[in-house]
């Protein structure tokens, strides 16, 4: 009975020479002693394998900086000991110093880590250079984009990808495999031409949101600058009268939601233009222009971008209470009241104006706040299409009309007063109403069935009989059934 249950249920397979085995796993060399070769190791090591790491002058590495079972050799002795893996973990200025171990080397996988030295900078890569120095070696370029900290980390930090390319089928595979056992996502981007791109991936800066942020900021700066001239250098220069004390708190307040509103019009434009063009053409089989398709692809960043100046300005407003000038504000006006003889300053309307307003800010702002969640990966992915889409589109116009109804609730009927006219200029609030109100207009004229039903048909791959050629032999295409509102 013991024996039967000792007997495992499944038949165990052949080891595997490259998978670690505690002591008897496989050694891996490291050139170098610096912090990402102390990190590498510390992760090598917790995934079980034997680790060596080698350096110019072991004994000058203080004692403690590595982790327990790590030995610390002369680099030709770290190589010596490898059994096929090393990786060079030194800057690329000392690859020269190398040479010397290239009998050493001979027919190992070298794992070059270097990081290029700036964009665009033109030349050899630092991987084909040091295949260049050791030809009879194969050389992997891998972990470059792999922090320290994330080394350090552990298998509990994420899904981290990993860039690897090689010209050695073979020795790529190896590194594709270890990366998996420590706990990364490995990318195969090809052969070592694309050691390039790999280099410079560490040094680029938020590729995707230049263009969001630089219109943001553009946007920002229009509404600042505009309010400025109307609330507060015109009024100086004509009646002498000084708002300068606005610029830090009030004048950025009005300037947020009108960025925030614009911005979020952005978002959802593309998308209508898009479908303009998609009608336009009859098919869907035509790409779209440069401009277009790049702002299709950055209107998440749009998205957040929006979602922080609705953030900021909600901090903002809560803020102005605080205020030193509205404490004199709330005294002058209780005076003024006071003096007046007004016993009972209570207004339907204006309730009723502030009470929306406020509901309808307070209900966008918070669809907005779930569109943002939802934007992020780790929610994204657990939402099949059909769910992300609702939420980002359908949730999307929800927020929109929020955003609109709430800045018309705020400017009330005051637009059509004289007053909100000083010096021939219109509220901010008119201003940033233009775009979303255009949007949302071309959405409701999209929702047109005429319109909703053809559009549909072409997304599902209809094409209008002008794009279809002639004497066409093949079956043609299920049509879905027409309706009568087809154009």
């Amino acid at each position: 009975m013991q024996t039967d249950m000792k007997t495992p249920l499944l038949p165990s397979s052949a080891p595997d020479p490259s998978e670690p085995g505690g002591p008897g796993g496989p050694v891996i060399s490291i050139i170098g002693s610096g912090d990402f070769s102390r990190s590498l190791s510390a992760r090598l090591v917790a995934c079980g394998f034997r680790v060596v790491v080698g350096s110019r002058a072991p004994r000058r590495v203080a004692g403690g900086l590595f982790p327990a079972g790590v030995e610390l050799l002369t680099q030709r002795e770290a190589v010596e000991r490898a059994e096929r893996l090393v990786f060079t973990a030194v800057y690329p200025e000392h690859y020269h110093t190398l040479v010397g171990l290239r009998e050493q080397l001979e027919g190992k996988v070298l794992v070059d880590v270097s990081n290029a030295t700036g964009l665009n900078r033109g030349g050899q890569a630092n991987a084909e250079r040091l295949a260049e120095l050791f030809p009879q070696s194969s050389v992997v370029k891998g972990f470059n984009s792999v922090s320290a900290w994330a080394l350090q980390a552990g298998a509990h930090d994420g899904s981290r990808q990993v860039l690897i390319c090689s010209d050695c089928s073979d020795s790529k595979s190896t590194v594709l495999q270890l990366a998996c056992r420590l706990g990364f996502s490995p990318v195969d981007l090809g052969g070592l031409c694309a050691s390039r791109d790999i280099e410079e991936a560490p040094l680029i800066l938020f590729p995707s949101w230049g263009g969001p942020v630089l219109t943001t900021f553009l946007l920002f700066l229009f509404f600042y600058g505009y309010l400025f001239l109307r609330n507060i250098l015109l009024p100086y220069l004509d009646e002498g009268r000084n708002n300068f004390y606005e610029l830090p708190l009030v004048t950025v307040n009005e300037t947020l939601p009108a960025v925030s509103l614009v911005t979020l019009a952005l978002v959802y434009l593309p998308g209508l233009l898009a479908a303009v063009f998609q009608l336009g053409r009859g098919t869907k089989y035509k790409r779209f222009p440069d401009w277009l398709d790049r702002w299709l692809c950055r209107r998440k960043e749009l998205g957040l971008l929006s979602f922080l100046c609705a953030v900021l300005h909600a901090v903002y407003s809560m803020c102005l209470t605080l205020r030193r000038a509205a404490g004199y504000n709330l005294l002058n006006a209780a005076y003024r009241q006071v003096k007046a003889g007004v016993e009972h300053s209570w207004s339907e309307q204006m309730v009723w104006r502030s009470d929306l307003y406020l509901s309808c800010g307070i209900l966008g702002f918070g669809v907005l706040t779930l569109l943002a969640i939802t934007s992020l990966p780790s929610v994204g992915n657990a939402l099949n299409w059909r769910e992300f889409t609702f939420v980002q589109s359908g949730l999307g116009y929800a927020a929109l009309t929020l955003s609109i109804m709430h800045a018309l609730f705020f400017g009330w009927d005051f637009a059509f007063f004289p007053g909100a006219y000083p010096y021939y200029l219109p509220p901010v609030y008119l201003l940033a109403l233009v775009l979303p109100c255009v949007v949302l207009l071309g959405r409701t004229f999209l929702a047109l069935p005429c319109l909703m039903f053809r559009l549909a048909k072409i997304r599902r791959g209809w094409e209008s009989p002008r794009h279809r050629p002639p004497n066409n032999q093949e079956p043609p295409e299920e049509d879905p059934p027409r309706h009568p509102g087809d154009v």
